[in-house]
């Protein structure tokens, strides 16, 4: 039968910390740039399922560089 090594039990505050914190701004970073473009979008235009669009299109164009951006906070963080 097949092995699996022990998981890590102990975990330390410092890095539960740097993972909150880095989760936290990528959740920034994901979410309020496309909410506001398209907030500012809708209420500028009234234009909803455009506005829809262009916010989701940004959403999946940050995502696209979530890798990146995830490397840059984690040393911006240590």
């Amino acid at each position: 039968m097949i092995g699996f090594p022990k998981k890590k039990t102990q975990v330390s505050a410092e890095v539960l910390i740097r993972f909150i914190w880095v989760s936290s701004f990528l959740a920034m970073i994901f979410t309020l740039p496309p909410l506001g473009l398209f907030l500012g979008f809708y209420f500028l235009t009234g234009e909803l399922v455009l506005g829809a669009a262009i916010g989701f299109g940004l959403h999946f164009v940050i995502l696209a560089f979530s890798g990146r951006i995830s490397k840059i906070i984690t040393q911006f963080m240590s």
